[in-house]
């Protein structure tokens, strides 16, 4: 049996609550909480509540709805971008997935994600880009493994994130990345190199 009733792979929306997402010194810092906390699959929109209001407006919401809508919007949600996470696994190093994206303006870009990889491009607030995705054999991003999946993402104050970890399940149905080293000094390494690649430090490590 599963210890999740979540399919990650369909959650196309993740909002983080609490003190430490809220104020965390950087919004890079609360996407990698996210993704580091729930291991989302495919095509994931990160977003936070930023002054940590959700209970009350849910309070709120019982009494007025609109307002508590409003404030939610306007006030409390802090949209950091779009994580694009292929499930499975594949080789250190090696290509697991292909990336065309079109940007505002009609800028065309093609990345390749390496296994093991974390790529940030920039896709601000309010922006949108068509993506199309071809994932090796081992790797789904959201219409199956090794299937193309077209998606429209969105940008944020963080920005579009490739995660190329990878995802596997344990036989109880729970989540870990594919690519974390069992290695000390190896798994400190490639730590620092996630780190440095989602700019979660102004200075790098």
């Amino acid at each position: 049996m599963s210890s999740t009733l979540v399919d990650m792979m369909a959650l196309d929306l993740l909002v983080g609550s609490g003190g430490v997402l809220s104020h965390a010194p950087r919004r890079h810092q609360a996407a990698m909480l996210l993704l580091d906390g729930f291991y989302p699959e495919g095509v994931t929109k990160l977003a936070v509540d930023s002054i940590f209001m959700m209970p009350q407006l849910g309070v709120l919401a019982s009494l007025h709805q609109r307002a508590a809508l409003e404030v939610f919007h306007a006030d409390c949600l802090i949209h950091l971008g779009t994580s694009v996470s292929p499930a499975g696994e594949g080789k250190a190093g090696k290509e697991l997935c292909r990336f065309e994206f079109t940007f505002p303006g009609g800028r065309k870009e093609e990345v390749v994600l390496s296994f093991g990889e974390i790529r940030l491009l920039g896709l601000g607030e309010n922006e949108k880009a068509e993506m199309v995705a071809r994932p090796q054999r081992s790797a789904d991003v959201g219409s199956g493994f090794g299937r193309e999946h077209r998606a429209t993402v969105t940008g944020g104050v963080v920005g579009l994130i490739l995660d190329g970890r990878g995802r596997l399940k344990d036989d109880r149905g729970r989540a870990r990345l594919a690519s974390l080293p069992t290695d000390e000094r190896a798994r400190r390494e490639k730590l620092r190199e996630w780190v440095a690649a989602l700019k979660m430090y102004p200075r790098s490590l």
